[in-house]
């Protein structure tokens, strides 16, 4: 036995030796010019026929010395060979996938944690008010509302004030897509894993309606981005998406200026349109963000005839975070956060334009 496994030692030690066992347990050595014969017929023909195998043999002097039960034996481990290939890249894939996802819900984990405490820090806050009696001559209860920011186009007459609201455009969206800035209440029934789109979750909570998207995609960032750039127009009820203004920015971003007109869902309220400000750019971490918000001004497009037929709708900071995946393909987080002014519809639509669809 030990004489057998020492002379499979050193045939397989050897670069120019191929071998196959066949069935009465006898191996047959090939050399480096008959693999290559038998390779180029395996590239055409990966199960040939008994009569092929013959055939190969009379043409290929170089196989001559090969019987055809010896042939078919090769073929045979060599399909056996490629299917082994092809499972072990599948699950290379799969585990690639499976780790990321892991990756992925460990971090959304993190953050329904931080925001359990923050929700428990409130509550106690909000306890501690009740049990403690006004003090002072003012006792009105009204509550502060806050209203988000919509910067103004003077703020965006040149590059610098432009910069300044894409920055904070940035840091909001970040917040909303990874951090706590929102409460996210994910829907029930997705069950994330290597074949499913990812995580969904929607809130109602702030301004508008948020929806917020995470998953894996087998492809780069940078093609990602290119793609989901164009995504207003994959929209069924899209009329039509305008490029204004487009100038470099820091980390080889870009700033835009985009004006989009919207189809309103039912023909009795009238259609929005949007006036924003996206932002292209790269994180220190490798990650690419495309992150965009309204603009308040007159911008209305070529033709502002066609566009005073629709209401301006709001859309507060959104956009996607594309993070690359150790050994291929990214993770997406999408935030779609918009406040559609529900209040310019009938009151039986309203609950259409305040849903998160």
């Amino acid at each position: 036995m030990a004489m057998v496994m020492a002379q499979q030692q050193r045939e397989s030690s050897s670069g120019s030796i191929n071998r196959h066992q066949l069935d009465n347990g006898k191996y047959v050595r090939y050399t480096t010019e008959q693999v290559e014969a038998l390779e180029r017929v395996y590239a055409e023909c990966p199960k040939p026929s008994s009569l092929r195998r013959q055939q190969l043999i009379r043409e290929c002097p170089i196989l001559s010395n090969i019987e055809p039960k010896q042939i078919k034996v090769w073929f045979q481990n060599r399909r056996c060979r490629e299917k082994q290939r092809k499972e072990a890249s599948r699950l290379q894939t799969v585990n690639r996938k499976l780790s990321a996802m892991n990756k992925l819900l460990m971090e959304e984990n993190d953050r329904l944690q931080k925001q359990v405490s923050q929700l428990v820090c409130e509550n106690g806050f909000m306890r501690q008010q009740l049990h403690t009696p006004p003090t002072g001559t003012d006792a009105s209860c009204d509550s502060v509302v806050t209203t988000p920011q919509q910067h103004s186009m003077r703020d965006a007459n040149n590059p610098a004030g432009l910069l300044s609201i894409a920055e904070e455009t940035l840091a909001e969206f970040l917040s909303k897509a990874t951090g706590t800035a929102v409460d996210w209440v994910q829907m029930p029934g997705m069950k994330p894993g290597p074949d499913s789109v990812g995580i969904f979750a929607i809130s109602q909570s702030c301004s508008g309606v948020a929806a917020r998207a995470c998953g894996l995609v087998s492809l780069e960032p940078t093609k990602i981005a290119e793609i989901l750039k164009d995504r207003p127009s994959w929209f069924r009820d899209c009329r039509s998406l305008e490029v204004f203004t487009m100038f470099p920015a820091g980390n080889a971003g870009t700033i835009e200026l985009l004006y989009t007109q919207v189809y309103a869902p039912t023909t009795l309220a009238p259609s929005r349109d949007f006036w924003t400000l996206r932002y292209t750019t790269s994180l220190d971490n490798g990650s690419l963000v495309v992150c965009e918000r309204s603009l308040s001004g007159s911008g209305a497009g070529p033709n502002p005839a066609t566009a005073g037929q629709f209401v301006r709708a709001e859309m507060l900071p959104s956009g996607y975070l594309i993070r690359p995946c150790d050994g291929g393909g990214s993770i997406i987080h999408i935030v779609d956060h918009l406040n559609l002014e529900a209040w310019s519809v009938p009151e039986v639509l309203r609950p259409l334009y305040e849903s998160s669809k």
